[in-house]
């Protein structure tokens, strides 16, 4: 039997949850789940990370020790982990002796064979991100490349792990195996990261400065470094250092899923880290976008964090998840609102899927006695294509998972649910019973019962309660396989079937309260102080101008959309994130040239979708009767996200 290896990273306890935790760790319990369908040995991680400064911090404003910290915080993802359905075959956490003896063991072998080191450190350092910056690292000249904010001068000595004794290596193996790094364009950001000199990576942290660590099992007046010691959780948990054969197993199917934030960690640190010790880096390393409100990442001081087990309370578990995963195409960017989860749950889950369910059990009941009718000898062209339709899917499913494209994989399920309310309404068994063609009408609904059978099995691992009770309600079996989605005729005629209400109960949108209206008396001074001078056509003030965010963008990956002759989908890169356009340009630019091109993006632009492809932005162009040309910035080094005006 062949072996999987899922694992989430392990989530600081500074804080509680919110929707990006929630994103990460229900897509790991999906694909940990479609692989468990498989017939695979499947091992899904989670866990939290709990030493660092920024625990000992939020202990002390909360007047508890960072044990108290970490006790208090952990169980609130443990709750959410059991609130949303998450099936995690083990929850690590880094203050258990199983990860510290692990910790300890690998700085003790690799200080013994020099690959660890004392010298002093003398430079700028980041708190929030726990981080030594460089003088070339910096933004600004004093700004943390990471999040941006003010970095504090620091000297101190320091145990160092020689880092930079791997750069050649890494860049070799990155190029030599491109599953590795998803998407292909974070390869080359890593890549590119790759291009300067790779210094050598401090380990430690001076007992006097933080005390809340693993001791260094060379000198106990240090403790380790928060992210040396978190990554290694994820041999830890398989037994490292005390199950060899365990490890090995799992290990060779290693799959991390990350966030783009922590990129630079875990395709530069942690590679380097196992190489080190003598381990090959894990099969691929996803790093997905992040959840935009509007176009802004959620952080606490604007007050846009997305509490899912609010969600989750007030719409249900598994529209919940089915959302996160539909809407967010794996390894870009994408925005959520409240609206835009009530449209895509009333469209997809209340009118395409619930309501195919309530019509096929509706009219079985009416006509057939509640038993899943027997299909004619012959199949009509129709039938063969709706059943190949979700057959079809089965396959475009499991290359989906197996790919790391789950967003595709539910499209293409959500298409064939699309299809089977057209075939509905096409071959109308509604006209059929009351024309009483029998047998036909009994071809049609269990073709239709059918095609909800594969759809729920499709969907199981991403709504298990909602399509159990669906899979429960036509008589079909409750477990997922691709083998059965793939296969027909696997309904027993004569089967009861269950009447039900409605699966996906539509949700209204709520009325905008109307803004209260001024009142209309005014004196005519007033009125005259306030109207603006009347402008000549075509003319805007610098506020109109300031309401445009422009910015520089380099484009880190081109292709065509397929049957669009004139766009191009890009990835582009502002510097701390990366955004995906669509531009009409195809016809002026092969997708090979555009790559490295530092151009001039209209960065507060209103998403949109172009021919079902989502664009966050738009480039800017000069055009000239059949010639158009890109404003570009003609230094080829300067940096994406920089401000244009």
């Amino acid at each position: 039997m062949s072996s999987f290896y899922v694992t989430t990273p392990i989530y600081y306890v500074n804080d509680k949850p919110h929707i990006g935790h929630a994103y990460t760790t229900i897509l790991g319990d999906v694909i940990a789940g479609y692989h468990r369908g498989m017939g695979e040995d499947v091992w899904f991680l989670t866990g939290t990370d709990e030493h660092g400064q920024k625990v000992q911090k939020a202990a002390a404003e909360h007047h508890m020790t960072p044990v108290e910290q970490c006790d208090s915080t952990v169980v609130r993802f443990q709750e959410l982990w059991k609130k949303l359905g998450i099936r995690n075959d083990d929850f690590i956490r880094t203050t258990q002796e199983r990860h510290k003896s692990v910790v300890r063991k690998i700085l003790q072998d690799l200080y013994d064979r020099d690959l660890i080191y004392k010298a002093e450190y003398e430079g700028r350092y980041c708190v929030p991100c726990e981080r030594f910056c460089t003088e070339k690292d910096l933004v600004d000249g004093n700004l943390c490349p990471d999040c941006h904010r003010p970095t504090n001068p620091i000297v101190e000595s320091n145990y160092f792990f020689r880092m930079s004794r791997y750069q050649q290596w890494l860049i070799d193996y990155i190029r030599s195996h491109p599953d590795f790094i998803l998407p292909a364009y974070r390869a080359n950001e890593t890549l590119g990261f790759l291009k300067k000199p790779l210094e050598d990576l401090c380990i430690s942290r001076p007992k006097s400065r933080l005390s809340w660590g693993i001791e260094l099992p060379f000198d106990p007046d240090y403790v380790c470094y928060v992210w040396f010691d978190a990554l290694i959780n994820y041999i830890s948990a398989i037994g490292y250092g005390t199950d060899p054969e365990r490890c090995a197993k799992y290990w060779s199917a290693a799959h991390h899923l990350i966030g783009k934030d922590i990129l630079t960690t875990h395709t530069v640190y942690w590679p380097t880290m196992l190489k080190a010790i003598g381990l090959e880096p894990p099969k691929t390393i996803l790093a997905h976008g992040w959840w935009l409100i509007g176009r802004d990442k959620m952080s606490k001081s604007l007050g846009n964090v997305v509490n899912p087990m609010e969600m989750a309370d007030k719409y249900g578990v598994d529209p919940f998840r089915y959302f996160l995963l539909s809407e967010m195409t794996l390894g870009q960017d994408s925005s959520f609102s409240e609206e835009g989860f009530i449209k895509r749950y009333n469209s997809d889950l209340a009118n395409d899927l619930g309501n195919m369910l309530n019509r096929v059990v509706k009219l079985i009941l009416r006509g057939f006695d509640g038993r899943i009718p027997a299909p004619g000898s012959l199949l009509e062209k129709e039938d063969k294509e709706l059943l190949a339709a979700a057959s079809d899917a089965a396959d475009v499913m499991e290359h989906a998972v197996r790919n790391l494209h789950l967003d595709k994989g539910i499209e293409c399920v959500m298409d064939v649910v699309r299809k089977a309310n057209r075939y509905m309404e096409s071959t109308a068994p509604w006209t059929l019973a009351k024309e009483g063609k029998t047998e036909r009408l009994a071809t049609v609904l269990y073709c239709a019962a059918e095609t909800l059978r594969v759809v729920a099995q499709l969907l199981l691992p991403v709504m298990p309660e909602k399509m159990t009770v669906l899979l429960k309600t036509i008589g079909a079996p409750t477990e997922f396989s691709f083998e059965q989605a793939k296969n027909h005729g696997v309904l027993n005629p004569g089967t009861a079937i269950q009447d039900i209400n409605a699966l996906f109960p539509r949700i209204q949108l709520e009325e905008p309260e109307k803004p209260a209206q001024e009142p209309k008396k005014k004196t005519e001074k007033v009125r005259a102080a306030r109207e603006e001078p009347v402008l000549p056509e075509g003319v805007i003030t610098i506020a109109d101008f300031a309401k445009v965010e422009l910015k520089t963008a380099k484009i880190v990956q081109a292709e065509k959309i397929p049957d669009a002759e004139k766009l191009l989908k890009l990835q582009v890169s502002l510097g701390a994130e990366t955004r995906q356009i669509v531009s009409g340009i195809a016809r002026f630019y092969t997708p090979e040239e555009l790559i490295g091109k530092t151009i001039v993006l209209v960065a507060n632009l209103k998403p949109a979708k172009i021919r079902g492809v989502d664009s966050f932005g738009m480039l800017l162009a000069a055009k000239d009767g059949e010639n158009l040309r890109l404003v570009t910035v003609d230094v080829p080094d300067f940096p994406g996200g920089a401000s244009v005006g």
